[in-house]
């Protein structure tokens, strides 16, 4: 019950590949949290305890008038309130809705060695080059210990993240950009020593590239 933004990427937009379109009739249904006709207990921000999400009440719903718009609304009662405190208690609440969704996404995956030297972490289309890259590093450099962390999960990160990067002497973020994500990284686990491979030439990465970076990273 809450906005979902997907970021993605030139490489991925003007791309191409083969797929098998899905039948509609088979996906897994969505079903919002709708407050029932004449509920007496219906408050606009009343919320589930466990995920923090309110019911939606579809508009010309009997019983369930009440007030939208843009203004700061009370906790609870959905007046519109400019008290300072209140709009200190709705910030924190949507912030702690979101950190709760952590709960309901996959658990991050780890490809090739799931501890050791180095961890190579990405996002987007850049999956295909740090897979292959990270198969070219392994043949390159057999005693090492080397894992790929590629994540479709962001805002928030998956639950196990911090343990993931925990087990890695060095982590490499590489982005086709000028290191968003990173900067996010650094934000939400300070804790760790972030490596950064950029690119920014509306190009993919190169395999040899990569490797040429995971290269002069372990020889330091």
């Amino acid at each position: 019950m809450c906005p979902v933004i997907l970021l993605t990427d030139g490489y991925i937009a003007n791309g191409s590949e083969v797929i098998r379109i899905p039948e509609v009739d088979k996906l897994p249904s969505i079903t919002p949290r709708l407050a029932k006709a004449n509920d007496p207990n219906y408050a606009p921000y009343r919320r589930d305890e466990e995920t923090l999400a309110r019911e939606w009440a579809v508009p010309g719903t009997e019983g369930l008038r009440h007030r939208i718009g843009g203004l700061e609304k009370e906790n609870i009662t959905g007046n519109v309130s400019h008290n300072p405190e209140n709009h200190q208690l709705m910030a924190t609440l949507r912030d702690e809705k979101i950190s709760r969704i952590a709960n309901y996404i996959p658990s991050q995956k780890v490809e090739g060695d799931e501890e050791g030297d180095l961890l190579i972490v990405g996002w987007g289309g850049t999956y295909g080059a740090l897979c292959n890259s990270l198969s070219s590093i392994k043949k390159q450099f057999p005693d090492k210990k080397i894992g790929l962390c590629h994540f479709n999960y962001i805002n928030p990160l998956p639950k196990n993240t911090a343990e993931i990067f925990a087990k890695y002497k060095k982590i490499v973020v590489c982005e086709l950009n000028f290191g968003q994500f990173v900067k996010y990284l650094r934000i939400s686990l300070p804790e760790f020593k972030y490596e950064q491979y950029n690119k920014l030439k509306g190009l993919p990465f190169t395999v040899s590239e990569l490797v040429d970076a995971y290269t002069k990273l372990m020889e330091e």
